[in-house]
């Protein structure tokens, strides 16, 4: 090897220390530290300093000893209580977390994505929480009876919702108008004709599926038309669960002629019952979904659904949750976001 080519040393591989930045600045110590720190406790002038200095030395800040002063570990936890065939089967959880990471990336939090499948990781989970591992928690699918959320709050840990277990739900939290979403989807059947309507839940310990239910009930009241129990059929948003709830539905009430299902994935299952029983969609059955997922553009026909802005929502409780971690009791408010219908070929 040439001399000139040598390799380089672990000196040359030094990081740049608060010192040097602060001597290349021409401010003390201090200073620099307030800096990194967001502090606005420093003048414009030597803020521009500090930060060409950084720039110049290619200073990187040492988290873990800031974490020891500052008691931050600069990452969040999503936490999602379902099993990875529905993590990765159901866009709504893609949406959810490229919405998440877009607002954490530019605030330096790293994410952390904990599946919890049952008891044992949920009281690992919480073990874990409770040493403050990480600086604030996003949940996702909450449960009417999930007690994560109970004990976040008992040790103040900052924490944000995708919906809520009920209508009292003290916790910060985004969701999106599941109710009015549930009342367009039957009112634009009412206004196709449609009068024998079946409606696919959700769980029904979920408020997201409540919320869907009492739309769909909303609207055929406000027509005049008395709620048939035996054309409410329950399912858990998966397309399996979609296709027993439709085969059920087609036993008891074989002349229904719309369905609409709490979800895009258990429309589709919906849509493959229909079709195997020989009923054409939206000919004899026109069925609508929720989420406006990309599930809705891909099957045949193409499905009428009920956008909710799911990125929007994961956007949303991360700046909730940044709000919260920065300033304690700010980030506890609810948000709405509006849903809308879009028409397609099913209905």
């Amino acid at each position: 090897m040439h001399p000139a080519e040598r390799l380089p040393e672990a000196a040359d591989f030094r990081r740049p220390t608060l010192e040097e930045v602060a001597a290349r600045a021409g401010v003390g110590r201090g200073t620099v530290s307030r800096v990194i720190n967001g502090s606005p406790k420093v003048s414009d002038r030597s803020r521009a300093a500090v930060e060409q200095a950084i720039a110049e030395l290619g200073y990187v800040p040492n988290l873990a000893a800031r974490s020891l002063v500052t008691r931050r570990t600069h990452s969040v936890a999503l936490v999602i209580p379902e099993a990875e065939n529905r993590l990765f089967s159901e866009p709504y959880f893609s949406g959810i977390i490229r919405g998440v990471s877009v607002e954490l990336a530019p605030a330096g939090m790293q994410l952390l994505l904990v599946l919890v499948r049952d008891e044992e990781e949920h009281a690992r989970l919480a073990s874990y929480l409770s040493a403050q591992q990480v600086d604030g928690v996003l949940m996702v699918a909450v449960h009417r009876d999930d007690t994560l959320p109970d004990l976040l709050d008992e040790l103040a840990v900052p924490t944000v919702l995708a919906g809520r277990r009920n209508h009292l739900e003290p916790l910060g939290h985004v969701r999106a108008d599941n109710r009015g979403g549930g009342r367009i989807a039957v009112q634009h059947l009412l206004d196709k004709g449609r009068r024998a309507i079946a409606t696919i839940t959700g769980p029904l310990d979920m408020d997201v599926a409540r919320g869907r239910l009492d739309g769909y009930r909303e609207a055929l009241e406000g027509a005049g038309i008395t709620v048939d129990e035996s054309l409410i059929s329950h399912g858990d948003f998966t397309e399996e669960g979609g296709r027993q709830a439709m085969r059920d539905l087609l036993q008891r009430r074989p002349g229904l002629d719309a369905v609409f299902a709490a979800s895009d994935v258990t429309a589709s299952g919906a849509v493959l019952e229909l079709r195997a029983s020989g009923r054409q969609v939206p000919d004899d059955v026109a069925v609508i979904g929720f989420d406006d997922s990309i599930v809705a553009r891909h099957t045949d026909p193409q499905l009428t659904s009920v956008r909710q802005p799911i990125e929007e929502m994961g956007r949303t409780m991360a700046t909730l949750l940044l709000d919260e971690i920065a300033h304690r009791g700010k980030g506890h408010r609810e948000v709405i976001l509006p849903t809308e219908l879009i028409v397609r070929e099913s209905a």
